[in-house]
């Protein structure tokens, strides 16, 4: 096991989250063997999952798929980006990170993320972790070769202002990346500023897109097939869940999937629907919800709305936990407010609702902050793991788990969360 004073030590100076703290376990989140031989799977399926909405976007777009598939995802973009988008045909997110909640009778993925924090934490913690003799998922350098396999040659990681809390985390990153180069003493990657970026072979970008007319000197066009993720809006939308499970898509997906791999994946994604305020005919329902308007969904009791709305994309709402309603927790007046937002910024922001599935509860020790003695917390687990994307395939660098107390339903990093690495049993 850690010590207190073991993890404390290990922390850099510079810190690895401005402002930000949590709670530090005496020990990693043990995975159980079917959830580790999971993991290992996922990311060779969702690997497929974005090459196939990648696909189906830009056929959409060119008219070989219906042209209301390439409507949803273009709402709020700004017709330049929208066609650099459409330039860039092959090119996909390098890093896939699936925030997994683990459930009583499985897990579910809440969404994706192709612009991740978390990278240089997780790197950390593992090295960390590893050292005190924990097999840690990925070992202890996992994250670091991750990353480098995906800026082989060097680059340089542009962080916004609004991005600037993980600016920390990825300077530790970047800085293990050089010690560990021993053909030159010149730094091969740096972090540099979004809003003033300097000249490189190869960019990460940890700035999202709807932050750009805050960035000046970012000059896209130029930048673009050097970066990594791509500037795709259209890939980063949550509402790809709810085009995975639209009937009219359901053999383009177990065509470019594999029958195989469509089923796996309809275990772990949510059933999911965009807000779209369109009439139906008269004699139609929304599938799942036997409902014919969204309306109807303001006026559900508390105990029939086991549901999570959040904006889509594109927008300072629709990352970390910003945006998102679990409607069980609101009163019917503020459930019929948050419908009544959704259904009125379809045009421009949609939004989508989602199956809310609660994460299971479990004990996890942790060392109080203040007087250092190891207690025992019953909470719910977020997992994320980390997929690095070199020559076509997914590779696993590690996870990262976070712990919140049981009675908090949004599973997200906060001061009173464990944030610790995923391990595997010793072998």
């Amino acid at each position: 096991m850690a010590t207190l004073a073991q993890i404390h030590d290990a922390i850099p100076s510079e810190g690895l989250f401005a402002d930000k703290e949590w709670l530090v376990s005496p020990q990693p989140f043990t995975l159980t063997d079917h959830d580790h031989e999971e993991l290992g799977k996922l990311g060779h399926r969702l690997n497929l999952f974005n090459r196939a909405a990648n696909l189906l976007y830009q056929q959409s777009s060119r008219g070989k798929q219906p042209a209301w598939i390439a409507d949803y995802l273009d709402r709020g973009k700004p017709p330049e980006l929208i066609e650099l988008a459409r330039s860039l045909r092959h090119e996909l997110p390098a890093i896939i990170r699936p925030d997994i909640i683990l459930t009583e009778t499985g897990w579910t993925i809440a969404e994706l993320d192709t612009v991740p924090g978390g990278i240089g934490l997780t790197a950390w913690l593992n090295q960390t972790y590893a050292s005190a003799g924990h097999h840690v998922l990925g070992g202890a350098n996992g994250m670091i070769d991750g990353f480098r396999s995906i800026l082989p040659n060097g680059g340089e990681i542009l962080v916004s202002e609004e991005s600037a809390t993980y600016r920390p985390e990825m300077q530790w990153l970047v800085n293990q990346l050089n010690a560990k180069n021993d053909s030159s003493s010149i730094p091969m990657w740096t972090v540099g500023s979004a809003e003033n970026p300097s000249p490189a072979n190869a960019y990460y970008r940890f700035f999202e897109l709807f932050d750009l007319p805050n960035l000046p000197h970012i000059d896209l066009t130029r930048m673009a097939t050097h970066m990594t993720p791509p500037p795709k809006p259209f890939l980063e939308e949550k509402m790809w869940f709810a085009l995975f499970w639209m009937r009219p898509l359901r053999e383009f997906w177990r065509r470019e999937l594999s029958e195989r791999h469509f089923l796996k994946l309809q275990q772990v994604i949510p059933y999911t629907w965009i807000m779209d305020p369109t009439p139906l005919p008269h004699f139609a329902t929304l599938p799942g919800l036997d409902i014919q308007n969204w309306l109807e969904l303001a006026s559900l009791s508390q105990k029939q709305r086991e549901f999570v709305c959040k904006i889509s994309g594109f927008s300072e709402l629709a990352w970390g936990s910003r945006g998102v309603h679990i409607a069980q927790d609101l009163p019917q007046k503020e459930w019929a407010a948050v419908v009544d937002e959704a259904l009125a910024s379809f045009p421009h922001h949609p939004y989508i609702l989602q199956r809310f599935h609660k994460g299971r509860q479990i004990a996890h020790p942790y060392f109080d902050r203040d007087t250092g003695e190891e207690k025992i917390m019953h909470g719910r687990v977020r997992l994320c793991p980390y997929y690095f994307v070199s020559q076509a395939k997914a590779h696993l660098g590690g996870a990262l788990a976070t712990i919140v107390p049981a009675d908090k339903k949004i599973l997200h990093g906060m001061s009173d969360a464990i944030l610790c690495p995923a391990a595997v049993n010793a072998p």
